[in-house]
């Protein structure tokens, strides 16, 4: 490819199903700056998930979206409305004619690498967990990896947020054929401004989706173990998602009462100032931007050791890591850091100097263009 050749704006199509979480925030963060380097984006997502917090972030952006935003009904299960969502797809890519059709997750990264594609135009793939979070004993699992390997070859660029990720799908999947590259995620300049907390904080706080691999159900249960041995932890859960009832259920249940607050979705930074020490008790994650963000922000955290959750923290950190899937384990940690705030508070610091140093947006925005340059190049 010639120098003039890798310097022409591209045309970007980013495809994801649910515009909700860490996933969405990654690909707005990024067909941002990918806009703002004078590219020519768009976006594809679900109609059906997300309500009015989805729409109101892709009408933010849309202005900035000059290849459109495109709203499809992406189920999460397979379904017989697959096929006609994939006939939707076809018809955008084919009146888009992008140069980089970029499937995240594993529905939209299947659908993007299945369509005719452009003359001369690659196939980017993000897994971010999806279909690797599924056990190969059960038939999505199976299901899910089949896809995988079906779409494998016909992927000119992987792009993995994290080590474990690669690792991961390379182990369940497959060696891929095409380019691979590993770009970590990254948080803006704004987001390492100190956070002041707030004057009715409680001692503990949670801030995500309430899924069962995000793993707050076991948190209250390490609340609970806590408090059973006479220590009156209070827990602020931001949040929401398909088991906030199941955990309103399992509070009462566990008769914590005014120990525990369910405060809602809330942005993050307003969600850490919440609880004096943030914990995030993942069952499973790749690179999760609740970590990222609060690490720039200097918030005192523990976290479960899983996934790409090691690698944000680095191996000077790991004190800060406990066992996943363990709630005996994740309360002892919880009361190691309450005891000793200073020691976490001196941790959190340290760990924000090293996100300003690796974990930047602008790094991985150019990061994502360079491997999308390195791809078409190979074309």
């Amino acid at each position: 490819m010639t120098s003039s050749a890798q310097e022409r704006p591209l045309r970007i199509v980013h495809a994801v199903r649910a515009p909700v979480g860490g996933i969405i925030r990654h690909i707005l963060d990024l067909a941002n700056g990918q806009a703002d380097r004078g590219h020519q984006v768009a976006l594809i997502t679900d109609s059906l998930t997300g309500g009015d917090r989805a729409a109101a972030a892709l009408d933010e952006i849309a202005p900035k979206m000059k290849l459109g935003v495109y709203r499809l009904p992406i189920r999460r299960e397979p379904s017989v409305t697959d096929l006609f969502v994939w006939g939707r797809f076809v018809r955008l890519i084919a009146g888009l004619k992008p140069d980089v059709l970029h499937g995240h997750g594993a529905k939209a990264g299947v659908f993007m690498r299945i369509v005719p594609r452009p003359a001369g135009s690659i196939r980017v793939y993000t897994p971010h967990g999806g279909s690797l979070h599924y056990p190969r004993s059960t038939w999505r699992g199976q299901l899910y990896s089949r896809l995988e390997r079906l779409s494998m070859n016909r992927t000119e660029l992987f792009l993995f947020e994290s080590e474990f990720a690669r690792a991961t799908y390379q182990r369940m999947i497959g060696k891929p054929e095409g380019l691979v590259r590993c770009v970590f995620n990254g948080v803006t300049a704004g987001e390492f401004d100190p956070i002041a907390l707030a004057p009715d904080a409680t001692d503990v706080c949670y801030v995500g989706e309430f899924r069962h691999i995000k793993g707050a159900d076991l948190l209250v249960d390490a609340i609970a173990r806590l408090r059973t041995k006479g220590r009156r932890v209070t827990l602020t859960l931001g949040g929401d998602g398909e088991e906030t009832e199941a955990l309103k259920a399992q509070v009462a249940r566990l008769d914590l009462g005014a120990a525990v607050r369910f405060i809602g979705h809330v942005k993050a930074r307003h969600g850490f100032a919440q609880g004096r020490l943030l914990v995030v008790p993942s069952r499973g994650d790749s690179m999760p931007y609740v970590v990222i963000e609060a690490a720039a922000a200097g918030v005192p955290m523990i976290a479960a050791d899983v996934g790409g959750i090691p690698e944000i923290f680095g191996p000077e950190h790991r004190p800060a890591l406990f066992a996943p899937n363990d709630p005996a384990a994740m309360a002892a940690a919880i009361a190691a850091a309450l005891d000793d705030p200073t020691t976490a508070r001196d941790r959190a610091k340290l760990l924000r100097e090293r996100i300003f140093l690796h974990f930047s947006q602008k790094a991985m925005v150019e990061g994502v263009l360079a491997g999308y340059r390195a791809a078409l190049a190979e074309q």
